[in-house]
C-alpha cells in the first residue's frame, strides 16, 4: 500500500475503533492511581498502559489501547497455538502479538469483541488468536484465514 494512503486509512480505522479504544481508556484510567503508566506507542499503534495492577498478567487491547500487567511489550510470551498441535514454537514478542490485535479491531471496529467472543474468545482455537500468533512469529498474516 502506499503511504500516502496509509495514514489516512489508519485514521478511519482508529476513529471506527473508538468505543473499543474507549473502554481500554477508562479501565486504564482507572489503574493509574494504583501505578500504571501511559505512554504511546507509535510502534503498536496504541496508547499503552504499563503495570496495569489487575488481570492474570499478560496484555488485552481494547481498540487502540492496551493493558498490560509487565513493564515492557517486549517481553516474550507463548504463543496461542496448541501444543496437542505438535507446536514447538519459540516465544512471541507480546507487542507483535497485541498489535495484530490493534489491526483487527481497526477492521472491525465495534463488531470486534462480539466477533471475536462468537470465534471462540480467549482460545488458541480461535482465529483471531491464530492470526496474532502468525504476526508475531513472521511479521505478516495478521488477519484470520
Amino acid at each position: 500500500m502506499r503511504p500516502v494512503l496509509r495514514w489516512p486509512l489508519a485514521i478511519v480505522g482508529a476513529l471506527w475503533a473508538l468505543p473499543n479504544t474507549l473502554i481500554g481508556l477508562v479501565a486504564g484510567s482507572l489503574a493509574l492511581p494504583f501505578g500504571a503508566r501511559v505512554r504511546w506507542s507509535r510502534r503498536e499503534c496504541a496508547l499503552v498502559f504499563h503495570s496495569f495492577p489487575w488481570g492474570p498478567g499478560g496484555a488485552i487491547t481494547f481498540g487502540n489501547s492496551i493493558l498490560h500487567t509487565g513493564a515492557s511489550l517486549d517481553t516474550p510470551c507463548k504463543p496461542y497455538l496448541s501444543p496437542d498441535e505438535g507446536c514447538t514454537l519459540a516465544p512471541i514478542r507480546i507487542g507483535d502479538h497485541e498489535r495484530a490485535h490493534v489491526f483487527q479491531y481497526m477492521v472491525l471496529g465495534p463488531l470486534f469483541l462480539p466477533v471475536y467472543l462468537a470465534f471462540g474468545g480467549v482460545s488458541a482455537r480461535n482465529p483471531f488468536e491464530r492470526a496474532a500468533d502468525r504476526y508475531a512469529l513472521t511479521g505478516r498474516g495478521w488477519w484470520p484465514g
